[in-house]
Parts: structure tokens; sequence; C-alpha cells
């Protein structure tokens, strides 16, 4: 008997049009994309062995062969063909028989809020990802701007390009790689998501549910 799909639903409660980018994991980037207007949803059916990743590009433009995002680009068209450009926040799914595991990561930065939401299921189940703007505490030196308004906010990985943020050569475990003091503001803004690549811990959530709900720019306390 093969396992049932799991449906998640993407909602856009933020107050500008995004549009989301979906990417399979180890699938050449071949991905799905669509466009939200404020207040709309999609839905997407995962089938159980998924994994991949779901997030919003933000000053989309696809009206010519050069279509670009302010964030989140992931090629030329709204479908994607490559992987999302930095800064974007990322909800990141694995969708099992028995359990699913899901997070929403500021490893790559951050572009807008987004919450992963069970309805029902088994398991921990609870609400995962951040709530909390990071482009309104972002240090100076991680912030991306376009027309002079902060639309992103970068990880020190990207900015700095450094082994200890990037926990990679003699800092590629736990035990070498820790929190650093940019990581600790990511986590302090959003303590449910992952802030650094050693984060997994307090952060991915096991829970088997039928259903999911990504929320761009929602407030967990909103019914």
């Amino acid at each position: 008997m093969y396992a049932r799909a799991k449906n998640i639903t993407i909602v856009n409660v933020c107050k500008e049009t995004v549009w989301p980018g979906v990417i399979t994991q180890n699938n050449s980037y071949q991905g799905d994309g669509f466009t939200l207007k404020p207040g709309q949803s999609a839905s997407y059916d995962a089938p159980s062995g998924w994994s991949g990743r779901i997030w919003a590009r933000t000053g989309c433009d696809f009206n010519n062969s050069t279509s670009t995002c302010q964030t989140g680009s992931c090629g030329p068209s709204i479908n994607c063909t490559g992987p999302g450009s930095l800064p974007a926040t990322i909800a990141e799914f694995t969708v099992g028989g028995d359990a699913d595991f899901y997070d929403v990561s500021l490893v790559d930065g951050f572009n807008v809020p987004i919450l992963i939401r069970p309805l029902g299921g088994k398991g921990n189940c609870s609400t995962a990802g951040c709530d909390g703007d990071l482009r309104q505490s972002c240090p100076s030196e991680l912030t991306v701007k376009a027309n002079g308004k902060v639309i992103g906010c970068r990880s020190a990985c990207d900015t700095f390009n450094r082994d200890q943020f990037c926990c990679r050569g003699s800092y590629g475990d736990q035990a070498t790689c820790l929190p650093s003091n940019y990581s600790s503001s990511f986590k302090q803004v959003c303590p449910a998501a992952s802030s650094y690549a050693f984060d997994d811990g307090t952060s991915i959530i096991t829970c088997s549910a039928e259903q999911y709900i990504v929320a761009f720019c929602a407030s967990r306390y909103a019914s």
C-alpha cells in the first residue's frame, strides 16, 4: 500500500505580492513557481519521500528574458530553474511514510517571515518558523537594500565567507562551529527557526500530519 501524498497549502499574508519557489532536493533544481497576491493561497502535493524547499521571491518582474527578483530569484522564469538566490527565508520539508520533518531556516539569510503549521497530526506537531521581521533589526553590514529600503538580511556566512560562520574546514562539526553574535541575534528574534548550520536540534520538528500550512508574513498567534 502506497503512502499518501501530503498537502502543503502556501498562503500569502504579506501586504505585497510574492512569487513562491518550490525546489525538490537532488532534482537538478527543476522546480515550480507561481504568483500569490496578498491573501491568496495555492496547494502543493508532496509525495511520500519528498524532500524540498519552499520560499518567497519578492520584487519580481517576469515580463522579459532577463526577468529577476529582488530576493530569492531562482531563474528568469516563474518556474524555478536553479536554487534561490540569497538572502531568503527557507521552509524545509522531508515527507516520510511514518513521520515528516520540517523547519524554517535562516542559514541562507532572511527576506520574509515564514511559519509552518501542521493541521492535526501525531508527534510534536508544533509551529515552526519565524514571525519576527529581521529586516527591522538587521546589522548594517548584513542588510540588502533596494531603492533605499531594507529588503533582506544576509547571513554572516554569505556576507563574510569565513569558515567559522559557514561551519566548514576546522569548524565543520557541532563541537567547533558555535553560534556567532550574528546567528544569536537571528535566534533572539526567531527562536523557532534554524539560525546556523548546527542549530537543527532546536528547530527541526517531527510530526505526521496530512496537511501543512506554509504562511508568509503570518503571526503564530493568528487563528
